[in-house]
């Protein structure tokens, strides 16, 4: 009891570890977890799954990658579905046959294994899983469609990719019983189709209960995770593999039924995810067996290259043939194909009943799944922002920030930061508002942000922060407190509730965003400053130029604002936080005019000035 205590805060400590490196540095998650994974297992024996888990291991693999493809599919709306052209569709409908076609011809005729083996194995590779595509997507700024298609791409085909294996092994059992190909087939679709149905009910289930208070709100999450387990369950009891589609179908029908109540559940199921993903891949990894890889044979190299370079591109490619989809990222989908948790958990689950059957090529499965997913996750996590870049399919180089509210201070906030080259956005649900910021050139979004419409036109990713400057101070409060589980807490910042001020301690800390000016000032505060000439002012930061002396520069009623990085990153100047600014940085601050009197009004407005 005590050493599977331990291995499980190993292994958690493993992936959140690899994963908390992958962000500190830039390296592909999957990469690192993979590393991780097999250092605790095969290299030092901390790790043997087998032996701590027993039997119970598959089945804590399979419900873990049910739980991310259901909250893999709670992130498909349709919305995002139409801006992929139709290249999920085609993929699916064209690209995963084809690709079993030109998968079974590599593995018989490269990699050597017979017919029979060749057929199953190819239809496990027409997956590209979530667990691995999901955080190579999280950390690479690739463009919008093209990320859609991926991710697309990966929940959805993951099912279907079981479902190809599953068909070929019940054939192949059921060939010496009479069974013709075609019965086969007709019965696993039947049971597809009843395990969809499955999961549809349970969504819509799910979408009657919730919002009429049948399920108290501290229980919400917890029946949803229940549901998704037992509908995984009992779709699998019916026909063995089709648990997946249950819950994938699950979760993107409740995705695109605007559930309230799924906002609040949003963070927890995505944390679970993260913890799920970092767990069961050092897991596999774990499991990894040296013995099992010296059956690795100089052939199955031939079969790699095979796979990446000429089955994945050729299976893309056709499939998006005469499509509306740019020729750039056509090549990017056709290079981006990791293999994940479901290419190896079926892989072994399936070499075992091969060779009750006879297949003596069921055990060279394991190896050569192994070898395609570490293949696969080194050659595309470690390349996938070069070649975005190379193919000019990146996102924004750099992410700005997005001001909430029109005002002639965040006006000449904005101005200070389009000097600076970062991307600025002013979004106000008045057009008259705007004006000015589209005379100045500054990028503009018109609308309510807060509208449930904003993420379908509106791509957040491209920005890194979000300060909400309107005359309402709870406004600010509101639109901080929505945004901040999808930009981040601490990159979501108001004017005023600094909680040192008695007019906001109304406001719970929890409520608002981090208050923009160490000293907390209010909106009213702000626009006494701006009508009376203050501006702001940049300093650079040198080894012979530190911050005590930009700061003694300043008037004694200046306030530091934000930190400009060299890396592109702004940090604010908050009451809870004071970055320390280093040479090379560039602190911007906002104080009274050196040619004017803070005190008049009348002063003439110089909008910027620089130490």
């Amino acid at each position: 009891m005590e050493q599977q205590a331990l291995v499980f805060a190993l292994i958690g400590i493993l992936g959140i570890g690899a994963q908390w490196i992958a962000w500190r540095t830039g390296w592909p998650a999957i990469a690192l977890m993979l590393a991780a994974g097999v250092l605790a297992g095969p290299v030092t024996g901390l790790i043997v799954p087998e032996r701590t888990f027993g039997e119970l291991l598959e089945p804590m693999v399979s419900v873990a990658v049910a739980l991310i493809l259901f909250e893999g599919g709670l992130s498909l709306n349709f919305r995002e579905l139409r801006k992929t052209e139709g290249a999920v569709t085609r993929l699916m409908v064209i690209g995963i046959p084809l690709g079993w076609v030109l998968g079974t011809l590599a593995c018989y005729y490269v990699a050597g294994l017979v017919w029979p083996v060749a057929i199953l194995f190819a239809g496990i590779l027409v997956v590209t899983g979530p667990t691995v595509v999901i955080p190579l997507l999280r950390q690479s700024n690739v463009a919008p469609r093209p990320r859609a298609i991926l991710k697309w791409e990966a929940i959805v085909n993951d099912p279907f990719g079981a479902l190809c294996a599953v068909i070929t092994y019940e054939y192949l059992r059921r060939v010496d019983e009479g069974g013709t190909l075609l019965s086969v087939v007709a019965a696993l679709l039947g049971a597809a189709v009843v395990a969809g149905l499955i999961g549809y009910a349970t969504a819509r289930a799910i979408a009657w209960a919730f919002p009429r208070g049948h399920v108290p709100e501290y229980l919400k999450a917890p029946v949803l995770l229940v549901a998704v387990i037992g509908t995984f369950v009992l779709s699998n009891l019916i026909q063995q593999e089709t648990g997946l589609l249950a819950v994938t179908v699950m979760g993107v029908a409740v995705a695109n039924m605007r559930l309230d109540s799924l906002r609040d559940i949003h963070p927890f199921k995505e944390n679970v995810t993260v913890l799920l993903i970092s767990g069961v891949f050092v897991l596999l990894s774990a499991s990894l067996n040296f013995e099992v890889l010296r059956l690795f044979e100089w052939r199955f190299i031939a079969f790699l290259l095979a796979l990446l370079f000429l089955v994945r591109p050729a299976t893309v490619l056709v499939a998006l043939a005469f499509s509306k989809i740019p020729w750039n990222e056509r090549l990017l989908v056709a290079w981006i194909a990791p293999r994940g948790v479901v290419a190896v958990a079926v892989s072994g689950l399936f070499a075992l009943r091969l060779d009750q059957l006879g297949y003596g090529d069921g055990s060279i499965l394991v190896t050569l799944s192994f070898s395609v997913v570490v293949a696969t996750i080194v050659a595309h996590g470690f390349s996938i922002r070069f070649v975005a870049r190379w193919l000019g399919v990146m996102g924004a180089p750099q992410k700005g920030l997005l001001i909430v509210g029109s005002t002639p201070w965040s006006l000449s906030l904005a101005r200070q930061l389009k000097s600076l080259d970062l991307p600025v956005m002013i979004s106000d649900a008045s057009w008259q508002r705007l004006a000015a910021p589209r005379q100045a050139g500054i990028a503009t979004y018109h609308g309510e942000i807060l509208a449930e419409t904003t993420e379908e036109r509106l791509d957040l990713t491209q920005f890194q922060v979000l300060v909400a400057t309107t005359e309402n101070e709870a406004y600010n409060a509101l639109v901080c407190n929505e945004f901040a589980p999808e930009i981040g807490r601490d990159a979501v910042y108001q004017l005023g509730g600094s909680g040192d001020d008695e007019d906001h301690r109304s406001l719970p800390e929890a409520l608002r965003g981090r208050a923009m000016f160490a000293a907390g000032h209010g909106v009213e505060e702000i626009m006494e400053r701006e009508t009376a000439g203050w501006t702001f002012r940049k300093t650079r930061i040198s080894e012979q130029f530190d911050f005590t002396d930009a700061r003694s520069s300043l008037p004694d009623e200046a306030d530091m604002l934000f930190v400009l990085r060299k890396d592109g990153r702004i940090r604010f100047f908050t009451h809870a936080s004071r970055p320390t600014p280093q040479a090379g940085d560039i602190v911007v601050s906002y104080g009274p005019s050196r040619h004017s009197d803070p005190e008049n009004p009348a002063q003439p407005h110089k909008k910027e000035a620089t130490a």
